[in-house]
């Protein structure tokens, strides 16, 4: 008999969903997507997105099924594939987890330290952030339901701010643009920043194993966390010029997260609090559902290994490596969130569940009509971003831009700095230009040319 869930319990979960899709690949994903344009993202996140939730249906059914307060997926997957499975299962969620964890570190610390132009305290920044964020994870469950519930709420009331403040600079005409060549190499950080099965043995488990329970709070904290993503996609495009040096293109070679070049854009003192408060709540809310995730990961892995029990030992296996990393590859924030997508998810949640579907459905128009053609979705953005990491294949934005009735093609991108072209914002006098002292000169990102 299932036990009764109260509706408060599910809003929580559902903030806790919310919170872990909306962390670093919101952040980075108006940068990655904003080379193929506004439509083809769109069109992207809806794929995504069907096939994601496609595969979190499966991966629902298997907890419920199991009904184990130690589940995670590579005892679930040694169940299908043997000890095979099991090791693919334990290398790709390490992928996932540590990848993240390693992002919402690097990305979290260059959100702040740009922005306040503190880049040489980016160690001590760091390790606060990581002795905070961490300690607040390991805390009691309903104890960090309660805090990321609130978090989520700070995190969609400076959403809406951000918005509000960002759309009197969007400009409509850049949404004309269309590059669908460049969706491809786009997909690996949709499904990194639409993805939320790593959370489903937790919520499983508080909400009973009460699979209406559990899809419904699935529902709602996946489509708000889709609706988020697709406004800030549109913004992003709205606001940045495509080339030029406070841009898409420069924020993708630089590995900056959207949030940099949009408060150099905007130059607003309220903007630039908004910014930094947005990006905190949306690491941090990813962060406790991802590094709760990550324990119990790494339990799993070790509940065949009584020496390595123990929550101490456990909270240092998951978060000591990923905080290494961090503090020796500062700057692999972008990079790894397409890694992250487009080999460690779309192998544990994307095609090995559809393996599961094909073995255990018996329906023939399932299987050939959804299952199948889903697997082959996921093989093909694991076949692009191996490819695409490993050289065999480069796609490069070999784009025209629309500006001021004038086209400019690739490399003349690289060249020209197109937003000089667009309307701009009036210049404020020296002395009310606040974010002077706030926002550090970056030659990447500031034409210093502009200023002769």
């Amino acid at each position: 008999m299932q036990k009764k869930v109260s509706l408060p319990l599910i809003f929580m979960i559902g903030c806790f969903i919310t919170g872990n899709l909306v962390g670093a690949g919101i952040l980075g994903l108006p940068i990655q997507t904003g080379i193929a344009g506004l439509v083809p993202s769109l069109v992207g996140m809806i794929f995504v997105g069907a096939a994601m939730f496609f595969s979190g249906v499966i991966l629902v059914n298997e907890a419920v099924e199991s009904r184990q307060d130690v589940f995670h997926f590579p005892s679930m997957y040694e169940k299908y594939f043997g000890r095979p499975g099991r090791y693919v299962a334990i290398l790709a969620n390490l992928v996932i987890l540590y990848g993240f964890i390693i992002a919402y570190l690097t990305g979290s610390v260059s959100i702040i330290t740009r922005l306040l132009g503190i880049e040489s305290y980016r160690i001590l920044v760091t390790l606060l952030f990581f002795a905070a964020v961490t300690a607040i994870t390991i805390s009691n469950p309903k104890s960090l339901l309660k805090l990321n519930s609130a978090f989520v709420i700070f995190l969609l009331i400076s959403f809406t701010a951000l918005v509000m403040m960002g759309k009197k600079y969007v400009q409509p005409a850049r949404f004309e643009y269309k590059n669908w060549t460049m969706l491809a190499p786009a997909l690996p950080i949709i499904v990194t920043a639409v993805s939320f099965q790593n959370v489903i043995p937790t919520i499983s488990k508080l909400l009973g194993w009460n699979k209406k329970h559990i899809i419904i709070s699935l529902l709602a904290g996946t489509f708000i966390g889709f609706l988020m993503c697709a406004v800030w996609i549109k913004v992003g495009i709205g606001v940045l010029p495509m080339a030029g040096n406070n841009s898409i293109l420069s924020a993708l070679e630089n590995n900056v997260p959207e949030i940099v070049p949009l408060a150099r854009a905007i130059q607003s003192l309220a903007f630039l609090r908004t910014a930094l408060l947005f990006s905190l709540m949306a690491i941090i809310t990813s962060y406790l559902s991802m590094g709760k995730a990550l324990m119990e990961f790494i339990e799993d892995c070790t509940s065949r290994h009584p020496k390595l029990g123990g929550q101490a030992i456990t909270a240092v296996i998951a978060f000591l490596p990923p905080l290494l990393i961090a503090l020796v590859y500062p700057d692999m924030f972008l990079n790894l969130l397409n890694v992250i997508g487009g080999v460690g998810i779309v192998i544990l949640f994307g095609m090995l569940p559809c393996i599961i579907a094909l073995i255990k459905t018996r329906s023939r128009v399932l299987r050939y009509a959804i299952v199948v053609p889903v697997m082959l979705f996921f093989l093909a953005i694991f076949g692009l971003e191996v490819a695409q990491q490993t050289g065999l294949i480069k796609i490069a934005p070999r784009i025209k831009y629309w500006t001021n009735l004038q086209f400019y093609k690739w490399p003349e991108l690289e060249r020209k700095n197109i937003s000089a072209n667009l309307p701009q914002k009036p210049k404020k006098p020296a002395s009310e230009n606040l974010l002077e002292d706030l926002l550090p000169v970056d030659k990447l990102m500031v034409d210093s040319g502009s200023q002769k």
